[in-house]
């Protein structure tokens, strides 16, 4: 008797001390973090924004168009261990990027979205779009059609792999993006997977990928979702779902000048943020 009353004592010791938990409250936040991307916008988990630059303004979002990919793809609710063969068709003709994913190479639907997610692996992403039920005419309509249903009213999706100058959006939209995205196991697992090895060809060794967030490195940062772009007419641009003084918030960094300005404007961010809490 006398054991499980010190135990309850303890047990409602502990619950209080969680009760009384605070969380790290950003409303008070003061001055800027100094972010140099053109476009930015953090927000709570709730939606509530933290920090705002030019949300509004439509940008071409180059390889973030790959997490609206991944949700049409896996909304089809296609056979993910259907092994797909890349050919021909799976060309970049529009930035003529290369690719290790030579014609005749064969991945599950499966690998060729972790890929396209995490090392932004356009064959892979055109692939899923090319056998895609009605091809890639019919996922990009099938991408507007999500990004409307998702309230996303200043996008536009041109192509599965944000090729396209025409892949546009806002920050304030791809907020919206970003936290539907973040239902979807597979894809928060796949973009926030540092390393992958993948077997394409039956008589040559594996092939090993990274994840293009070189975040994702540093043990610092807790990261729940993570998707990266590059053209030369979008900039520099990085989405994230991320935990910030233990509180999840989604970053959206858009049209940044220089490699690393993301990663910098990210870590801007955070030091900002943990300021005063």
């Amino acid at each position: 008797m006398i054991v499980r009353r010190i135990l309850g004592f303890v047990l409602t010791v502990l619950l209080a001390s969680v009760a009384n938990a605070v969380e790290p409250d950003f409303s008070g936040l003061k001055g800027s973090p100094g972010l140099h991307s053109a476009s930015a916008l953090i927000t709570d988990a709730n939606g509530n924004i933290i920090y705002g630059k030019d949300i509004n303004a439509i940008r071409s979002i180059a390889s973030v168009t790959k997490l609206m990919t991944a949700m049409v793809v896996l909304d089809a609710k296609l056979d993910l261990n259907e092994t797909i063969t890349i050919t021909p068709d799976d060309r970049d003709l529009i930035r003529l990027t290369g690719s290790r994913l030579g014609y005749g190479a064969r991945l599950s639907r499966r690998e060729l979205m972790q890929l396209a997610l995490m090392s932004s692996e356009n064959r892979a992403a055109t692939a899923l779009g090319r056998t895609f039920p009605g091809g890639a005419k019919a996922i990009v309509t099938q991408m507007n059609k999500k990004a409307r249903e998702l309230g996303m009213t200043n996008s536009h999706f041109a192509d599965p792999a944000g090729l396209h100058t025409e892949n546009l959006s806002t920050a304030n939209d791809l907020t919206k993006m970003v936290a539907a995205a973040s239902t979807y196991p597979l894809i928060t697992g796949a973009s926030t997977t540092l390393r992958r090895e993948v077997r394409p060809y039956t008589k040559r060794g594996p092939l090993n990928y990274g994840n293009t967030n070189r975040l994702l490195k540093n043990e610092t940062w807790d990261i729940g979702l993570s998707k990266t772009g590059y053209i030369n007419e979008a900039g520099r641009c990085l989405v994230m779902q991320a935990k910030i003084q233990g509180k999840l918030v989604s970053i959206v960094l858009l049209n940044s000048f220089g490699k690393l300005t993301p990663f910098g404007d990210s870590n801007r961010l955070r030091k900002w943020m943990s300021a005063t809490n």
